[in-house]
């Protein structure tokens, strides 16, 4: 089959195009054929070595993918060959910037028909960590205010749709360009963060949901109230410590299962959720893609269209 994959570490010059041999769907498991895979952060994070160095070469990416159900490995009843679907690769496997995948059965959804198998891929892994964060770890409430860090991003973009949904007010940062994006997707107010200094426009919040990291995510904490919480996504494998003793910090633990996709399905039937902005790339454009991912400045999501 067709993959995009790595043999060395470095930047987006070292992604390849070419075959590698074709996966096995084992017990429990399913083959599918994928149609569309999308880009995540964590990706460049892991072809450039930031995570250390991966189990063996050559290795391919990508965490989230949809397609269509290609073989049945022994004992899968709930799925048959040919039936759409969608889903997010089990915690420490990639391997969906390819042909075919082979994925436990249980953590795959149906895809449903009004979606696009682009529009699945960019919704799985996003619409997944904004549950995960927003519904799990912050149970965020009606009525409170949260600021949500890098709004025009697709976590970002989910999160905010799913708190106005939730009956929460949303403040959240983008760039001058994005501020129509993100008050499509229901923020009530937005903070130019290359003009403006948040901290010093917002105080007293309820909730804090960062995906930027780095010094943003530090001065995060102070637009808390007294007995805050803060959950951080992109500050690595646990939340970043925390200046104050009076506010919770979290770094949400986004596991896989058939349960939050449904919930995806769901909040987007409902007309709660709309999938986000999409840039498609060919497969064979990985190296462009990962620099355009890179940059950090991406709105909504990057998506593979395989076949």
């Amino acid at each position: 089959m067709k993959a995009a994959f790595f043999t060395q570490h470095g930047g987006p010059e070292v992604l390849q195009y070419g075959d590698v041999p074709d996966p096995v769907a084992g017990r429990g498991e399913l083959l599918v054929d994928i149609h569309a895979a999308s880009v995540n952060a964590a990706d460049w994070k892991v072809r450039a070595g930031s995570y250390g160095s991966v189990a063996r070469f050559p290795y391919v990416l990508g965490r989230d993918f949809s397609g269509v159900v290609a073989a049945l490995g022994e004992g899968v009843t709930d799925f048959k060959v040919g039936d759409p679907v969608f889903g997010v690769c089990d915690a420490g496997q990639e391997g969906a910037y390819a042909e075919k995948i082979a994925i436990k059965a249980a953590i795959v959804a149906s895809k449903p028909d009004a979606l696009s198998h682009a529009q699945c891929a960019a919704l799985a892994l996003t619409g997944l960590t904004a549950l995960v964060s927003i519904e799990d770890t912050l149970q965020l409430a009606r009525g409170e205010t949260i600021l949500i860090q890098g709004g025009a991003g697709g976590v970002a973009g989910f999160a905010i749709q799913l708190a106005k949904h939730i009956g929460a007010r949303v403040i959240t940062t983008a760039s001058a360009a994005n501020h129509a994006y993100v008050r499509g997707l229901g923020a009530d107010e937005i903070i130019d963060y290359r003009t403006e200094d948040f901290t010093r426009k917002v105080s007293g919040c309820d909730a804090v949901f960062d995906t930027v990291g780095g010094d943003v995510a530090l001065k995060s904490f102070a637009v808390l109230r007294s007995g805050g919480r803060a959950a951080f996504i992109a500050s690595g494998a646990s939340a970043p410590p925390s200046p104050r003793t009076d506010v919770r910090a979290y770094r949400p633990q986004v596991g896989r299962d058939r349960h939050h996709l449904e919930r995806i399905v769901a909040l987007v039937r409902s007309g709660a959720v709309r999938p986000p902005e999409i840039m498609h790339y060919p497969l064979s454009e990985a190296a462009a893609a990962h620099a355009m991912s890179e940059g950090r400045h991406l709105r909504g999501k990057l998506v593979f269209d395989v076949r």
